[in-house]
């Protein structure tokens, strides 16, 4: 059934795919949305990428998203304890800040920082998820070096109300709640839903004061709402909202310095967070061959954290206003344009008194794809302006060729570059900040062989190379354009179909390197092997995952090494009836011991705690009206 839908849908001409198709292939997996921001078959977006439909969200059982990311082939996952716990995601080697997140085409990182809050995102508003592979800055501009990933919020393509719950119990006093309301006819679809999470966590840290020997507890209230109405075939308008917020305890190692005793003393510290995204857009088919979005966006990270055993506060409050608009031009059937500009201004409010508190960036970009029956070209060039550290160019290209009907090759080059942060340019004290720093660059090559192998295997596979230059690192205390890394890499994704099961495995094997020290990259695996398999007995469904982490370093220097581990999952499902569902998953099954992320008490090392063994029990009511 995908396959026939999807099939219809890519028949279309590319002005056809309005909302009501842009909701039909949000279901799909064998679309990609984010590559070009508009819909086209996977196989001929020149970016390796790897999509989540709800249907996958539903039949994985993850518990985050970043537990869904730790799946892709190149992407590692490193927390810093639990759940709501800060996470360092490296895409192909690369640092957390080095690559984009997009909520239905919303930048959402936090200007201070660069971190996303992705730990805070709920899974059960989010429909879709797409990771882009590789640098797409042509497209979408700063920090998108090592790749995007983008999130659809929740929605529903069928006509009529539907309503739903899930309520769900898991370890650790961790309850799973959630409602949703989607409906709508052929010219109107909405859908409405929150959702309510809370777990009295883990203990993150090991050895730290007495004060920080509690669990770790997380809260996250989350609401989404989608809106869309089609005025005719030809012009659509729509509104996008995703909102969580809430409470995450933390443990600090290093406490907090009384001004009376002279001592450190310890803390309960705890963060209250909000990273919300909301977004309007106007879809207009202008012509035969032209069609046009305008969209309007504003997000908000907001950060403001406080100690249960101090006076102690801090607050860093980032917003953000944005304008996108893109043209997609069919010139004749081998040659499309795409053309556009973007805006965006940032801005800062908080306890500290940055020495420049907002910024705006606007650029303009033109793709240009040529496709005929023997090769395809895609050539990009984008220009940003930026208030603080002037203009930047972006080039890519590809060129694809395929060897016959079931494989194809593809060779690209990309450029990417990541500007400084509020952090890093404006904090007040000069001895932590430095405004003459450049934006971080970088250079990829790329060689992908996309296989059919048989009906019922399909391997995907990349193998690249990036530079970067200008990397910001910290010179006693002070950001500095001095760093420069070379990453090698090789991962694989093959999707097998046998004797029911379906299976999905990915691999990465990468070399991240410091040039000048030849130092491994810190809290980068050079090997990771990640396999899932599922297989439906009529309304009951079972599978597993299996995921092998080779050791790492946690520390630039490499002497602060961490052990490689593998983790086993075990996950379940029954359809009662229409309308009743029952869920039941095992994480850690074996109960292993492990870390991914370290920090320093009293000038020792020490691993941050992973949850161990963990189960979790849901109820899926979605009733017929």
């Amino acid at each position: 059934m995908n396959r026939r839908l999807c099939l219809a849908l890519l028949l279309l001409p590319c002005a056809d795919l309005l909302a009501d198709t842009r909701d039909q292939a949000l279901k799909l997996s064998d679309v990609v949305i984010s590559a070009n921001r508009q819909v086209q078959a996977r196989n001929d977006s020149s970016a390796a990428n790897t999509v989540f439909t709800r249907a996958d969200i539903d039949r994985l059982q993850p518990t985050s998203v970043t537990d869904l990311l730790s799946r892709v082939p190149g992407v590692q996952v490193a927390p810093t304890g639990g759940r709501g716990s800060l996470p360092g995601i490296f895409i192909r080697g690369t640092k957390a800040a080095q690559s984009l997140v997009l909520v239905d085409g919303q930048r959402i990182a936090n200007t201070t920082t660069g971190d996303s809050g992705l730990q805070y995102l709920n899974v059960d508003q989010i429909e879709r998820v797409e990771v882009l592979r590789g640098s797409r800055s042509v497209i979408y501009g700063s920090d998108a070096i090592g790749g995007v990933i983008q999130i659809f919020t929740r929605r529903d393509a069928e006509q009529g109300l539907q309503p739903r719950m899930k309520l769900g119990f898991s370890s650790n006093q961790t309850w799973e709640r959630s409602l949703g309301l989607s409906g709508g006819d052929e010219h109107t679809r909405f859908n409405l839903g929150a959702s309510l999470d809370e777990t009295a966590g883990i203990n993150s840290s090991h050895a730290s004061f007495p004060s920080d020997g509690d669990h770790d507890a997380y809260r996250n209230q989350s609401i989404s709402l989608n809106l869309s109405h089609s005025f005719s075939d030809e012009l659509e308008v729509g509104f996008n909202l995703l909102d969580n917020r809430g409470k995450s305890e933390y443990d600090n190692s290093f406490g907090r310095y009384d001004s009376i005793t002279g001592q450190s003393v310890g803390q309960k510290p705890y963060t209250d967070y909000t990273v919300s995204s909301a977004s309007g857009y106007v879809d207009a088919k202008l012509s035969e061959n032209w069609q046009s979005r305008l969209e309007l966006g504003h997000s908000e990270n907001r950060d403001t954290k406080r100690d249960t055993l101090s006076d102690d506060f801090s607050a860093f409050n980032t917003y953000r206003d944005s304008v996108n608009w893109q043209n997609d031009l069919t010139l004749n059937e081998q040659n499309n344009l795409i053309v556009g500009g973007d805006w965006y201004e940032d801005r800062f409010h908080g306890s500290t008194t940055f020495t420049e508190n907002s910024r705006w960036n606007r650029a303009a970009f033109v793709q240009h794809r040529f496709h005929s029956e023997w090769f395809s070209t895609e050539l990009g060039l984008r220009r940003d302006q930026n208030q603080q550290f002037g203009g930047q160019n972006s080039w890519s290209g590809t060129l694809t060729v395929p060897v016959n009907p079931d494989n194809d090759l593809l060779l690209s080059y990309s450029e990417g570059f990541r500007a400084p942060t509020f952090n890093d340019l404006y904090y007040p004290l000069t001895q932590y900040s430095n405004p003459d720093l450049q934006p971080e660059t970088s250079k990829s090559y790329e060689l992908q062989w996309r296989s059919q192998l048989t009906d019922s295997t399909r391997l995907e596979a990349s193998l690249y190379r990036t530079d970067l230059s200008d990397a910001i690192i910290l010179d006693a205390g002070k950001p500095q354009n001095v760093a420069s890394a070379r990453i090698n890499g090789l991962e694989a994704g093959l999707k097998q179909e046998l004797f029911g099961w379906q299976g999905n495995l990915g691999l990465s094997i990468i070399d991240p390197r410091d040039r000048e020290s030849g130092h491994t990259l810190a809290r980068r695996a050079r090997r990771t092997l990640n396999l899932d398999l599922d297989r439906q007995f009529d309304e009951v469904g079972i599978g597993a995952s299996w995921q092998a982490i080779s050791s790492s370093y946690d520390d630039e220097a490499n002497r602060d090494r961490m052990g490689g581990y593998a983790l086993l999952g075990l996950r379940s499902s029954w359809a009662m009836n229409r309308e009743v569902s029952l869920s039941l998953k095992v994480d850690n099954v074996l109960d292993k011991s492990y870390a991914r992320a370290k920090y320093s008490y009293l000038d020792e090392s020490q691993n941050y705690r992973e949850e161990g063994r963990v189960w979790m029990f849901g109820v899926t009511w979605t009733p017929e009206i």
